[in-house]
């Protein structure tokens, strides 16, 4: 067994809160999703579970859900398929859960659309925390400047949560528009992953430069005319990433 009782009592006391965020949470693990949707309810927020992959499918499109925390070892439709299709629908986020330690398998899930990962076994005050940082990412909370920027033929509406190239929807998921209203903030300045790790995710230590750079690969599939040959978003090696004044 992954988590233990007395992690859930420690976040039940810690992280109590009126959160209230709908999260679909799918495991096939009966000790681990029973446990891990007592901790999320317990710390405020409204769970729906999950058992393999056909269910979670069926219930997100049936469902409203503000998060999806997502196994990777299903039965019957594995994680990243069910990511795949949940991806082709909404632009909700999604925590993976993996035992897998191949960082290949998670590469593969971010680059798929999971805005996070989560590697067991894992604390529970752990993915209570992340889960919040993802709903705080999604709803806009926090300090970040809401004026509407312009750069070349980007805009980025951050009151509308909308970023637009030549007037067109870019339809981004929260992370990748949390990525690019980070960089148009100061268009030209250089910021290194420890910077984008602290200001898009949330946090630093807990994280891992991979969710950064494969951000930034599907942000540029998406405003760049040739993501292999990127002008906007640039690489400065050794360094980080900016964004072009253009």
């Amino acid at each position: 067994m992954f988590l233990s009782v007395f992690c859930v009592r420690v976040s039940c006391r810690v992280y109590a809160s009126n959160v209230n965020g709908r999260v679909l949470l799918v495991e096939d693990d009966d000790s681990i999703r029973e446990t891990a949707a007592f901790g999320l309810e317990r710390a405020g927020f409204g769970v729906t579970t999950a058992v393999d992959g056909r269910e979670a499918v069926d219930k997100f499109r049936v469902g409203r859900f503000d998060l999806v925390i997502l196994d990777l070892m299903l039965p019957h439709m594995d994680g990243f398929e069910v990511c795949r299709q949940i991806r082709r629908e909404s632009d909700v986020p999604i925590v993976m859960l993996t035992a897998r330690s191949d960082p290949i398998d998670v590469v593969t899930g971010l680059e798929l659309g999971a805005d996070d990962y989560l590697t067991k076994p894992f604390d529970m005050p752990v993915l209570v925390a992340r889960a919040r940082a993802v709903l705080r990412r999604t709803t806009g909370e926090g300090p970040e400047s809401q004026a509407v920027r312009r750069v070349g033929h980007l805009e980025v509406d951050p009151s509308a949560f909308v970023a637009r190239r030549d007037g067109v929807d870019l339809r981004l998921t929260a992370t990748e528009f949390r990525l690019l209203a980070a960089l148009a903030r100061r268009p030209g300045q250089v910021f290194t992953r420890e910077v984008l790790l602290e200001t898009v995710w949330g946090y630093d230590y807990l994280g891992d430069s991979r969710l950064v750079d494969v951000a930034v690969q599907r942000l540029r599939a998406k405003v760049e005319p040739d993501p292999t040959r990127p002008r906007l978003i640039t690489t400065v090696r050794g360094v980080g990433y900016r964004l072009e004044r253009r």
